[in-house]
């Protein structure tokens, strides 16, 4: 929507224009999105779907959450790093799920990568947290898809071993978890 701001949803609220669609969306926007985020299968979670939805349609990935949880044995790390080959076959015959080897293999790699930090991996990336800008977003196209932060995170993951972690992904995954706030001015969930 080329210079939206926010949009009024027939609730009545003034919402972010991708969050005034789809119910899936409205949900999505309403509860979870930019709302702090802390935990390490949370974020290793987080970070894995956002990975799986490069390329695709975010509500592609909300609709197919659960079945991701319970194929990736609840995004702990421990249980996905020990995944084998018939794991990586058991995924992808997985209709629920996205089916991308790369993005199966990208998964498990970064789990084994969040066992070999020497800290937690929501203290790595709460690290890259900006401080919060002076001024919120008015319409779409002053969100940024990338920042310095998230060029920093992607570069130091990658470092770490971790893939499929561009600074698009990693400012994406910034705007998910709270670490940034990109709710529009107008939105209600503005604070």
């Amino acid at each position: 929507m080329s210079g939206s701001g926010a949009v009024l949803g027939a609730d009545g609220k003034t919402r972010c224009p991708w969050g005034a669609g789809h119910a899936d969306y409205t949900e999505y926007h309403d509860r979870e999105w930019g709302v702090p985020l802390r935990g390490v299968v949370e974020l290793f979670e987080r970070i894995t779907l956002e990975s799986f939805q490069s390329g695709l349609s975010w509500l592609t990935i909300l609709r197919k959450r659960e079945a991701f949880r319970s194929a990736f044995a609840g995004f702990e790390p421990e249980k996905v790093a020990a995944f084998d080959d018939s794991d990586r076959e058991r995924l992808l015959a997985d209709a629920a799920i996205v089916r991308n080897r790369a993005k199966i293999d990208a998964a498990i790699r970064n789990a084994g990568a969040v066992l070999r930090l020497d800290e937690p991996l929501d203290d790595l990336l709460w690290s890259f947290a900006p401080e919060p800008r002076q001024h919120r977003p008015a319409t779409l196209e002053e969100v940024p898809a990338i920042t310095p932060e998230s060029t920093a995170m992607a570069k130091e993951l990658k470092r770490r071993g971790f893939v499929f972690v561009g600074p698009t992904t990693c400012y994406a995954l910034m705007q998910a978890t709270g670490m940034v706030d990109d709710h529009l001015t107008d939105c209600w969930r503005a604070s």
